[in-house]
């Protein structure tokens, strides 16, 4: 039997509470919950845009749009950044990642010649690097960056969740 995915703007507070539940449930380390209030108030305000995908009815992810990114060489050319992109485990290889990009991309070109997003370097980021690449998202050629701060060459940094390199995507 196919499952039926619905991928949709969050627009309550209802959808909030499933999300903060989903995310508690499913990651340990999800303490904050007041994060997707926050998220549904700069929805409300035009910073950003974050979809939801419903598998059966049950939160299966979800993945922001941010217009003003805080990366230094985004924010200088207004190009706005998928962030967050989070597809639980039992639910991948479903396309949902590709259809939250699709929508994602599709809604930034109302407004940007480009999108952009930051991605990791350790393997647990290799799937997205390669879906990313199959996109056609390409290196900004700015190097590493650490909590968007450039690094600099002989610099020690963590290899962590905020070490991340920039890709850029032409939509027009």
């Amino acid at each position: 039997m196919e499952k039926s995915i619905i991928i949709k703007k969050l627009s309550s507070n209802d959808e909030v509470i499933m999300l903060d539940e989903a995310f508690r449930a499913q990651y340990p380390w999800y303490q904050d919950r007041n994060y997707f209030h926050t998220c549904l108030e700069q929805i409300s305000s035009g910073q950003r845009v974050t979809l939801i995908a419903l598998v059966d009815g049950e939160i299966a992810g979800c993945c922001h749009l941010l217009y003003e990114s805080k990366y230094p060489h985004f924010q200088d050319k207004n190009i706005p950044e998928i962030n967050s992109l989070d597809v639980f485990p039992e639910y991948r290889r479903n396309k949902i990642a590709s259809r939250f990009f699709d929508e994602l991309e599709l809604i930034a070109a109302n407004t940007s010649e480009y999108i952009g997003l930051g991605v990791g370097l350790y393997k647990d980021y290799g799937n997205a690097q390669m879906m990313y690449s199959k996109r056609g998202y390409m290196l900004d050629g700015k190097g590493m960056f650490y909590n968007n701060v450039e690094v600099s060459p002989g610099q020690s940094v963590i290899v962590d969740d905020e070490l991340l390199v920039y890709l850029v995507k032409e939509l027009r």
